[in-house]
C-alpha cells in the first residue's frame, strides 16, 4: 500500500513514523509547504518526498493522510474524493458548517472513505468507560465531568486560524461525549474567560471555557478547558450513575495533587501534552485506517460523527457569544443526522 502524507507538522510527523513501520504500507509519499521539513523526515524514514500536493496525486496512491493546517483540510478531502481514494484527516474537517457539509457530501458522492482522527475513540480508558455505561454497571448515568487542560497556550499567531478554544480544544471532549454515552446533546449553555494574556482577547478568543450540556436522556453533562494549566497536561472524565462512578484519566502522570493527609501524592512526572498522553491512541487510529482501506473493519469515526461534534463547538460559541442557551436544533447539519458507525 502506498500513502501520501499532505503536512509534515507535529502531528504529520507522528502519522508518517507510525504508517512507516506497518507492514502493510509499503511506501509515502510525503509532502509539505515547506518542502526542507518534509525532506528532512522523508530522509529520516527512507521515504519519498514530493514536490507539492499535486505530485502526490499524479504519481500515485492508495490513500491520504491530511495533517496539513485546517484551512486546508477540505479542498483536500474533495480533491481526494474526486481521484477516488480514501482519506484519513485530522480534526476538523473545516471551521464553518457548510465548507464541513460540502466535504462529507462530496465524499459520499463519490462513495469513499473518510476517517477522522478522533484519537480518544482508541483509548483503553474511554474505551473502558464506554464499556461500563454500555454494560449498566454505573446503572442510569446522571452526571458526566469532563476536562482538557493544556499546560501552555499555542503560538499567538497561531490562535486565530484555530478556531477557538470550543472548536479547536472542546470538540475532542463533544466527540468522546457522544461516543461513550451513545447520547446525542440536546442544548448548551457556554461561557469563556480572556483574563488571562491579552494574546486571546487580540484572537477574539478565550483562555478557558466551561460548557453544561443536556443530553437527550436528561443526563447533565460539564466540559471544561483552559490553556493555562501550568501544572501539565490534563485530560479526564468522570461519570456518574446511580449504582457506580468511574474516572478516565486518573493515574500516576495526572497532574493534580490532593490536600487530604492520605491522598495520593503528585505526580513526579505529569504529562506534558496531548502526543505524549495519546501516543498509543494515535497509532491505533491509524492501523485502524489501514485496515478500513483494506475492507478487513467498517469506518470508526466518518464524516458525520466529526460534524455531530462541531455543530456541538458551534453551539457552545454562540451561546458564549449571545449569553443563553442554544438548542443543537438550531445548528444546521446534514438531513437524517449521523449515520451510527460501528464503534457508535
Amino acid at each position: 500500500m502506498r500513502i501520501g502524507v499532505i503536512g509534515t507538522g507535529r502531528i504529520g510527523t507522528v502519522h508518517a513514523i507510525t504508517l512507516s513501520r506497518h507492514y502493510e504500507v509499503g511506501s509515502l509519499i510525503l509532502t509539505d509547504a515547506d518542502t526542507a521539513r518534509a525532506q528532512e523526515l522523508a530522509h529520516r524514514l527512507g521515504e519519498t518526498v514530493a514536490p507539492s500536493v499535486d505530485e502526490v496525486f499524479k504519481w500515485g496512491v492508495d490513500a491520504v493522510v491530511i495533517t496539513t493546517a485546517t484551512s486546508a483540510h477540505a479542498e483536500l478531502i474533495s480533491r481526494a474524493a474526486r481521484s477516488g481514494l480514501p482519506v484519513f484527516c485530522e480534526k476538523p474537517i473545516a471551521l464553518d458548517l457548510p465548507g464541513t457539509v460540502h466535504a462529507i457530501e462530496e465524499v459520499e458522492a463519490a462513495g469513499t472513505i473518510l476517517q477522522m482522527g478522533f484519537q480518544r475513540r482508541f483509548d483503553t480508558g474511554y474505551t473502558g468507560a464506554r464499556e461500563a455505561v454500555r454494560s449498566g454497571r454505573l446503572g442510569r448515568l446522571h452526571t458526566v465531568r469532563a476536562l482538557t487542560s493544556d499546560q501552555a497556550p499555542p503560538p499567538a499567531e497561531w490562535l486565530p486560524l484555530s478556531g477557538g478554544l470550543f472548536r479547536d480544544t472542546m470538540i475532542h471532549d463533544f466527540d468522546i461525549l457522544r461516543w461513550v454515552t451513545g447520547r446525542e446533546v440536546s442544548h448548551v449553555y457556554a461561557v469563556g474567560s480572556d483574563a488571562g494574556p491579552a494574546m486571546f482577547r487580540e484572537a477574539g478568543d478565550v483562555d478557558t471555557g466551561a460548557a453544561l450540556l443536556t443530553l437527550d436522556d436528561g443526563t447533565l453533562a460539564t466540559v471544561t478547558a483552559t490553556r493555562l494549566n501550568g501544572a501539565g497536561y490534563d485530560v479526564r472524565m468522570e461519570l456518574a450513575g446511580e449504582l457506580d462512578q468511574i474516572v478516565v484519566g486518573l493515574d500516576d502522570r495526572t497532574p493534580i495533587a490532593s490536600t487530604e493527609p492520605t491522598g495520593p501524592p503528585a505526580a513526579d512526572k505529569p504529562w506534558s501534552d496531548f502526543l505524549e498522553r495519546f501516543g498509543p491512541s494515535y497509532e491505533a487510529e491509524l492501523r485502524a485506517f489501514v485496515e478500513v482501506v483494506r475492507g478487513e473493519r467498517p469506518n470508526p469515526c466518518d464524516g458525520r460523527e466529526a460534524l455531530q461534534a462541531l455543530r456541538i463547538a458551534e453551539a457552545c460559541e454562540m451561546s458564549r457569544r449571545e449569553r443563553r442557551p442554544v438548542y443543537l436544533a438550531e445548528i444546521p447539519g446534514i438531513p437524517g443526522g449521523p449515520r451510527r458507525t460501528a464503534l457508535r
